[in-house]
């Protein structure tokens, strides 16, 4: 969890404080004596120019200032030896080995790979298959091979459930259909086979980790592409109101059947907040992409722009889906990056790691050749099948087998390798086959451990993003000590603090109401006369919405200026509001109970209260720490960053 945190404070606050690499040398400023470079502030500010949504700090004064705040945090930092915490020294190693997989892999093939998925997602295949499960260990493949042979001439002529129901045993063997898939959906060797395998064909037997498959393609579509459309949403758990969800979302319908925009009722009734402002409208998405298998089939179901579905429910409530837009699988450069993190988790890895190891071992010179072999070979014995060899007395476990760069491996470190070998399948394998295993895994195990070790100093980016992080934990540390958990338990400072700001902490004038809405005059003139008479809500809607017509639809609950459902600019005050119109729509207001503006309790404003005692402490902080260190700007320089800038 902290790993998350932190790595989300680097990106919002802290990344654009990393260090960097520049011909520029001068000095801009130093705290207590430490220099940083104008180089280092030009790059963070230029790279983080268009991400901050602050327009003072896109002011080069007002940013530099933050930048100062931060190199003084990072000072107190280490001067209170956070950086040697075990638990930060844990923390950044763990960060360190996972940054570190992003850069211990081939890039030409991954790039290869990369393409070849892109080409994969922009179809679904639907298939069946035959599965002859096997050991992975297993060698002795050609009976289980022929059989799928033989059987593979059926599958092209046969009924599909007829041999089911002939081979299918749910252990040994598997018949199954697939259904529609897509790339990144089956292990690679199966996913290769059935993207080879032209439509009503079957390929031919093929092996994966679960053993020896024949495949049946029986469609390949073009993949659904990527939607925009919007919702209206009755949520299924109402909190404020005794409203009936599916009562709702129909009354909501007929308003729609009967001519109303779909946007201005989002905006009305709709009750994901995420998008009612919007008209409902809902950021595009892809196939498989939503947490709503229900809501996607029936927005891709939709068949042209503006169409609107029926009403219908989902996990999480009741909807109306209108189709604003459909366009097709994004292109390359747009699934790039998604794309090459799952190639890196799928089973395809396998050959990009094959790919470097065989890499490394050129750039770093690693001799194919064990000096060690015959020596190895002549201690070794039947104890090794059945894995109860032992390293025996007298062994020669100085002797270097292995040298990279300057680090050296010896026959202690092979045996070490070569004892847990006996854990895997050895029975029928010589002893020099053994032996010629092992040191080529233990080579590839050498070589990747020696470059993943000295990445911060053969590769740039590698070692500005690391140190990004490790001042970011740093600060994160320091923060979480000194302001968050000071502040959030600090009883009487909190208190002390609200007291004194108590006008900051208000509630805006609020009613208890009822709001009746409806996109005839006439109708809401109605709905006014008969609540003037006193009649009950149910009464007015069971008379004015008969025949299937969806007249007048009501909103009731605790409602402040700002809530969608009252008209802008509403007038407080109780009783029966005049008619207002809005979006094409008439609006008629009972006010049972006005609520006057007042204060907020401390509990009812803790979580605003907190937030800004810490802001003070905060700040407070910052200025001790900068009687503490001393801070030198050399303006000279100063003037030049501002001339790079404005340029």
């Amino acid at each position: 969890m902290k790993t998350y945190i932190v790595s989300a404070c680097v990106v919002l606050f802290f990344s654009f404080f990393g260090n960097a690499q520049s011909s520029n040398n001068d000095v801009l400023f130093t705290v207590n004596n430490e220099p940083v470079l104008a180089s280092e502030f030009l790059r963070v500010y230029n790279k983080n120019l268009n991400l901050v949504q602050d327009e003072s700090q896109k002011d080069v004064d007002q940013y530099l200032s933050l930048f100062v705040n931060y190199k003084l945090k990072l000072a107190e930092a280490k001067a209170l030896n956070f950086h040697k915490k075990p638990a930060y020294v844990r923390e950044l190693d763990g960060y360190k080995k996972q940054l570190a997989k992003n850069y211990m892999v081939d890039s030409e093939v991954t790039d290869v790979l990369v393409k070849e998925a892109y080409d994969r997602v922009l179809y679904d295949i639907n298939a069946k298959h035959i599965l002859i499960m096997l050991d992975p260990s297993r060698n002795d493949t050609l009976e289980v091979y022929n059989r799928l042979l033989n059987l593979r001439e059926r599958f092209k002529n046969e009924d599909y459930n007829d041999l089911k129901k002939e081979l299918h045993n749910g252990n040994t063997i598997l018949v199954e259909d697939l259904g529609y898939f897509s790339a990144f959906k089956m292990v690679y060797d199966f996913e290769t086979e059935a993207y080879k395998t032209k439509i009503g064909d079957v390929s031919m037997p093929f092996r994966t980790q679960f053993g020896y498959h024949i495949v049946k393609v029986f469609d390949k579509r073009k993949s659904r592409g990527e939607i925009t459309a919007g919702h209206i949403m009755i949520s299924k758990n109402q909190k404020d109101t005794t409203e009936d969800p599916e009562i709702r979302i129909k009354e909501i319908y007929k308003l729609i059947e009967q001519g109303q925009e779909f946007e201005s009722l989002a905006k009305q009734f709709s009750q994901d907040k995420s998008s009612s402002s919007k008209g409902g409208k809902l950021a595009p998405f892809t196939g498989g992409q939503l947490s709503s298998v229900v809501f996607e089939n029936k927005a891709f179901n939709l068949q042209e722009d503006g169409a609107i579905s029926k009403p219908f429910e989902s996990e999480y409530g009741w909807h109306i889906v209108k189709r604003f837009s459909i366009k097709p699988i994004g292109s390359f450069e747009d699934m790039q990056y998604e794309l090459e993190n799952k190639v890196s988790r799928d089973s395809r890895s396998k050959l990009i790691n094959t790919s470097m190891q065989n890499k490394l071992r050129k750039q770093y010179n690693v001799s194919n050749t064990n000096p060690s072999r015959e020596y190895f070979v002549s201690i070794l014995n039947d104890d090794f099948y059945d894995r109860k060899w032992q390293i025996p007395k007298g062994f020669d476990k100085a002797k270097t087998i292995l040298t990279i760069g300057g680090k050296r491996w010896n026959n202690k470190d092979f045996a070490s390798i070569l004892r847990s070998q006996q854990k895997g399948n050895t029975k029928g394998k010589s002893f020099e086959s053994i032996i010629d295993e092992a040191f080529e895994a233990f080579a590839n195990k050498c070589v990747l451990m020696y470059h993943e070790e000295n990445l911060e100093n053969v590769n740039q980016e590698f070692a500005q993003i690391l140190n990004e992080y490790r001042e970011g934990l740093l600060l994160f540390d320091l923060m979480e000590t000194k302001i968050w958990n000071a502040t959030k338990n600090d009883t009487l400072g909190i208190e002390s603090y609200y007291n004194k700001n108590k006008q900051n902490y208000k509630w805006n004038t609020r009613v208890e109401a009822i709001v009746g809405t409806a996109s005839q005059e006439d109708d809401i003139k109605e709905v006014v006369n008969m609540l003037k008479k006193g009649e009950e809500v149910d009464s007015i809607k069971e008379k004015l919405n008969t025949n299937g017509k969806q007249k007048v639809i009501f909103t009731s609950g605790t409602m402040d200026a700002d809530h969608q459902a009252l008209p802008n600019n509403f007038e407080f005050k109780e009783g029966i509001s005049k008619v207002y119109s809005q979006n094409n729509v008439y609006y008629v207001v009972k006010v049972t109970k006005l609520i006057p503006e007042s204060f907020r309790t401390l509990d009812e404003a803790r979580g605003m209260v907190i937030n800004d005692y810490q802001q003070e402490v905060e700040q407070n902080w910052i200025n001790n720490l900068k009687s503490k260190y001393e801070v030198t700007i050399n303006k000279d320089v100063l003037r030049k960053v501002k001339t790079q800038i404005h340029n």
